[in-house]
């Protein structure tokens, strides 16, 4: 088959069951769109799943952050420290309290989480809080970090949008519970996904008290308590935000949870049989290890091309010429034009992760046609955009 005719094998698929699309019409034909009892159900079922006290649904993890921050007191001049390689919304969410991101660099490329040790030379008297973020599923190091965070009194915040369900070694919860919050994301790529939404898990029934406020303009009552009569009014107490989950993404969630840890596992197959054919492969790096796939919800595939320059011909190759989709998680935040004017000191690794990381097609229903057939465009391309030795001139006989 010429490669012109061969169908395209995306980053990412969502196939929706009919369970699910069933529970959205239900959820349509209700009558009743706004934050109602379809939320309040998928938020007991959540927190159940995650072994936490609150699970408070939100309109995006962005909005998760922004109010964990709040929630661990930053304001305005104050710093949140965040890894350099994660999605912007982790350092914006600091900058929307007044207060500015400090980036930290990643331990590198076999673990693209936050460096403890990194993370300890950047804090200040104004750190306020950490953010970990479990890249691509995978555990950051929660006790390095949590020890860092306990000796110097700062909160540390969970970024958990990769990672729902994933455990980490040496801990007996799930991620998201580790820190004084965890900030979940439903968007339409994620493990967990409904198109928009996300979800703040907390232990601490101050945070959760304040975070349920402030999703909904810091008003003492909603319209789903007014509807059932529980409330003829309402007071405003503080600044809110408009922060809320609506009912069909609500019932989407709460069908889709029912077989997340099976698709899960499929996820876990499809990276455990990419890692042993990447293993023939040279030229790249494959981060974390073998066993830590099994705690991992494996959200995405993440290699490291080791000459950096090579990865941009190589994601050209792969989607022109073998119709293989390909991202990048995730460019440095500081070489966005919006934090070049902030100073951010040294990132070489996470400079280099910027420039090498290439994020392969995976999701629960890959075939393993379609990963061989990455699997052999990654390798072709590697040969076909590698510099070619430049033969020895021959010395003629005298």
């Amino acid at each position: 088959m010429a490669a012109a005719e061969e169908s395209l094998v995306p980053l990412f698929d969502v196939v929706l069951s009919d369970e699910a699309i069933g529970a959205v019409e239900d959820t349509l034909r209700s009558g009743w769109l706004t934050l109602g009892p379809r939320t309040k159900a998928f938020e007991e079922a959540f927190a159940e799943h995650l072994g936490a006290r609150h699970a408070i649904a939100l309109s995006s993890c962005t909005a998760g952050l922004h109010l964990a921050y709040l929630a661990a007191g930053v304001g305005p001049g104050d710093e949140v420290i965040v890894p350099a390689i994660t999605f912007v919304a982790t350092a914006n969410a600091a900058r929307y309290c007044g207060a500015k991101p400090v980036l930290a660099d990643i331990l590198g490329p076999h673990d693209v989480g936050v460096d403890p040790a990194d993370v300890e030379a950047r804090i200040t008297p104004r750190t306020k809080a950490v953010c970990a973020v479990h890249f691509a599923g995978y555990g950051a190091d929660m006790k390095a970090l949590r020890d860092v965070c306990d000796r110097h009194g700062i909160a540390l915040i969970e970024d958990v949008a990769h990672a729902p369900s994933a455990t980490l070694a040496g801990f007996d919860t799930k991620l998201g519970t580790l820190g004084l919050a965890g900030a979940f994301s439903f968007f339409s790529n994620k493990v967990l996904s409904c198109g928009e939404g996300g979800l703040l898990a907390t232990d601490d029934d101050g945070v959760a008290e304040q975070v349920r406020s402030l999703r909904s303009h810091a008003m003492t009552s909603g319209t789903w308590d007014r509807h059932r009569g529980h409330s003829a009014g309402y007071d405003v107490v503080g600044l809110g935000y408009n922060y809320r989950m609506d009912e069909p993404r609500a019932a989407l969630l709460t069908a889709r949870l029912a077989t997340l840890e099976d698709e899960i596992a499929q996820r876990r197959a499809h990276v455990r049989r990419y890692r042993e054919l990447l293993a023939g492969i040279d030229g790249i790096t494959v981060p974390y290890r073998d066993d830590e796939v099994e705690r991992s919800s494996c959200y995405v595939m993440p290699i490291m091309v080791d000459e950096p320059g090579l990865r941009d011909p190589l994601r050209a190759f792969m989607l022109e010429q073998r119709r293989i989709q390909t991202s990048v998680l995730y460019p440095a935040i500081h070489e966005f034009t919006a934090y070049l004017s902030d100073s951010h000191g040294d990132l070489p690794r996470s400079e280099r992760a910027a420039r090498s990381e290439l994020t392969l097609p995976l999701f629960p229903h890959l075939s393993e046609a379609d990963q061989d057939r990455v699997v052999a465009a990654l390798a072709d391309g590697l040969a076909e955009v590698a510099p070619q030795p430049v033969p020895a001139e021959r010395s003629e006989a005298r």
